[in-house]
């Protein structure tokens, strides 16, 4: 199959359909399971990672929660953002962003292109996009501009290396401001999916992540979790401790910004914002969010993340160690 906008949305109804007939259709919460999270043995010992919450999202709260978890980020700091296909209902708030960016010392928003057609797949149509969309306050650096470069994958599920935008390379420290959200394919974008696709190169690392180097064939379901999981280690490995997570829980559509404007409208609420240094307890935390919330408006979202086998996402990150899904949630309202 052709890899263009139209067939990519296609693929990504057939994949609620392949998770519908997976081991995940027929569960309930499965956010407190341990058949689709990590038990105890598959984490590295150790005291729960903090997450931090606000539920205002505002550019005060997220300015105040990222100084919270700051204390390792120095040098060149890439902020990975998904800045959206034109005029994208969901996307993050500009004007928020640059609120914040303004207070990251020698700092730049990444952006890598996409592979499946529409203006995002070219550098020239990217930049249009960008301005489109109010992206015009700092540098935007389309890190695959001038190609890709080889990240390892240790101890990878089925990838033994990703090719990411060849920029990313020049950056000390990363920040991964994510819009949480839905996921045609993943079942959640949270700030895994940010990584593992997002600065992944558009000709060639972004088809690994897929499935299409590697496989011949689009990969779906927990395949596709996993291989997930590989790319965004070999990022977290890259940086080390270099690198945070903050998950704005704000516009919970069911789709990703990839969808642009015809993204599903949100039926959940706002939320609040997340911070923490561990990238597998920020995700728990916002899945956690998610499912906790006492109302039926979460009814969709949920059925996403699980029509999609999303969860392996949290299981497969502790399987490779990457943090831990045991966190606390400390409140700085």
């Amino acid at each position: 199959m052709k890899l263009t906008r139209r067939n990519f949305v296609k693929l990504a109804g057939i994949a609620g359909l392949i998770g519908l007939t997976g081991p995940l259709a027929a569960c309930g919460n499965k956010s407190a399971n341990k058949g689709n999270v990590a038990v105890a043995n598959k984490i590295p010992p150790a005291e729960k990672a903090t997450v931090y919450f606000s539920r205002h999202i505002d550019a005060e709260h997220l300015i105040a929660l990222y100084r919270k978890i700051n204390a390792d980020i120095t040098g060149k700091v890439a902020i990975k953002l998904h800045t959206g296909e034109p005029k994208g209902p969901n996307i993050l708030s500009p004007e928020l962003v640059s609120e914040f960016q303004a207070q990251v010392p020698n700092s730049v928003i990444i952006e890598a292109n996409v592979a499946y057609g529409g203006p995002r797949s070219t550098t020239e149509g990217h930049r249009r996009v960008l301005k489109t969309n109010g992206w015009t306050f700092c540098p935007v650096d389309i890190i695959d501009e001038d190609g890709d470069v080889d990240f390892p994958v240790s101890g990878g599920f089925h990838l033994k290396k990703v090719a990411m935008g060849s920029h990313l390379t020049n950056y000390d420290s990363m920040i991964v401001l994510t819009h949480f959200k839905g996921h045609a394919m993943g079942g959640f974008g949270g700030s895994l999916k940010n990584i593992a696709i997002g600065c992944a190169s558009g000709k060639v690392g972004k088809r690994q992540v897929h499935g299409l180097e590697d496989f011949g064939e689009w990969v779906l379901g927990e395949r596709l979790m996993e291989m997930l999981a590989d790319s965004g280690k070999a990022i977290c490995d890259h940086f080390g401790k270099q690198i945070v997570y903050i998950n704005v829980l704000q516009r919970l559509s069911i789709d990703c910004d990839c969808a642009g404007q015809g993204a599903t409208a949100p039926e959940m609420p706002d939320l609040g914002i997340l911070a923490s240094t561990d990238i597998l307890a920020i995700d728990k935390a916002s899945v956690d969010m998610v499912y906790n919330f006492p109302g039926p408006e979460k009814e969709s979202l949920v059925q996403r993340i699980e029509s999609r086998g999303g969860l392996r996402q949290l299981s497969a990150m502790a399987e490779h160690q990457m943090g831990t899904e045991n966190y606390e949630l400390i409140t700085i309202d």
